[in-house]
């Protein structure tokens, strides 16, 4: 079922590949918007906004037709990959990362019940296999992370990379979906088989919600091929030999992920990552603030206690925002001074949190029901 929510985070997503004049990351998510919006639009039962909705649709779908045009008419910064896209889709160099992950556990402030389950799940069997074995726990298999923005559900994916010291593969539904039938497909079987050679390999794929999403009243036929293709791959898995694979699947809206994802077999964890709780916190405003300069006036256990609700990313906005105001002040003539209390608490009191309670009583309802 499509939510405007959906349909507005692929929509300013084409929309900014396309003033990247990034055509080929455009296109996909410029259709998988028009789709959404069509579907909005039969549910609509006022006509005259269900006609808004189609035509809005159809320039989207438009946009999306334009890409080609504008690919191989030298497609601006990705033209190579344009090419590759007229050759048969990415390779699997495309989207293996070049630079081995640096994030550790121990970089990740807090969430000490996550990293635990996490370990259970994805570390422990590959570091002692012979316990593994002997306990008959399956190696590899697949892992949803889910939670609200910001709270580093990315970061936990390279952690566990670094952890594992696997080769990791990082791909977004866009990437995936192609301009011609049937190669979405082929793409998803090319990533597996080539993650599958790997001697240990991660694939990670965030927003996984907009590439499995549930079929029922699901318009797209390219969706309706693609989500068999992954389940199929995903029950392919081989549990027990020496090439294991992991799946990690991270997403906002995990309601909106199709149902038969969720069976044992395919997506065997389902990992909440919460909000940061008051060490996390603690930790975060260490990260964010620690290296700049700071009045002895800060307290980070004050700042605790005002943000408690607050994401990772909300701390790591209030940090730089902070830093802006001596720093504008200086480049306007004034004298350079550290940040203070006072800068940080205006800050914080001009800037919500980004995740409201009702999203969070949302995805702790999920998590419930999901265990």
């Amino acid at each position: 079922m499509a939510t405007f929510a959906t349909f507005k985070r692929l929509k300013d997503k084409g929309v900014a590949a396309l003033k990247q004049r990034d055509y080929v990351e455009a296109k996909p998510y410029l259709i998988q918007a028009a789709e959404c919006m069509i579907e909005l639009a039969e549910e609509n039962k006022d006509a005259k906004q269900r006609a808004e909705q189609e035509d809005y649709a159809k320039e989207l779908m438009a946009l999306a037709k334009g890409c080609d045009r504008k690919a191989k008419h030298g497609g601006g910064a990705r033209r190579d990959r344009a090419r590759d896209d007229e050759d048969g889709g990415p390779s699997a160099e495309d989207w293996i990362v070049k630079d081995k992950p640096t994030v550790c556990f121990d970089d990740i402030a807090g969430l000490d019940d996550v990293k635990l389950q996490i370990q259970l799940k994805m570390i422990y069997p590959f570091r002692h296999p012979e316990l593994a074995q002997k306990y008959g726990i399956d190696v590899g298999g697949g892992l949803l992370l889910f939670g609200p923005p910001g709270t580093g559900k990315t970061m936990f994916a390279k952690a566990i990379a670094n952890e594992l010291d696997a080769t990791m593969f990082v791909i977004s539904p866009a990437q995936l979906m192609s301009k011609w039938v049937g190669e979405a497909e082929q793409n998803v079987r090319k990533l597996f088989d080539a993650a599958k050679a790997e001697e240990k390999a991660i694939i990670f794929i965030d927003e996984v919600e907009a590439l499995v999403p549930k079929r029922r009243g699901q318009q797209s036929t390219v969706m309706q091929r693609v989500v068999p293709q992954i389940l199929q791959e995903l029950e392919g898995f081989d549990r027990k030999a020496g090439r294991a694979l992991l799946f990690l699947g991270a997403t906002n809206e995990p309601w909106a992920l199709d149902s038969a994802m969720m069976r044992p077999g395919r997506l065997d964890a389902k990992v909440y990552v919460p909000l940061p709780d008051a060490e996390a916190r603690f930790k975060l405003f260490e990260i964010y603030l620690g290296d700049r300069p700071l009045d002895d006036d800060v307290d980070f256990a004050k700042l605790v206690a005002v943000t408690d609700g607050y994401s990772g990313a909300d701390i790591r906005a209030i940090a730089a925002r902070s830093a802006s105001r001596p720093f504008l002040e200086s480049v306007n003539g004034g004298e350079p001074r550290n940040i203070n209390m006072a800068d940080i608490l205006a800050v914080i009191e001009a800037m919500p949190p980004s995740v409201s309670p009702k999203d969070v009583r949302k995805f702790e309802q999920w998590a419930n029901a999901a265990e």
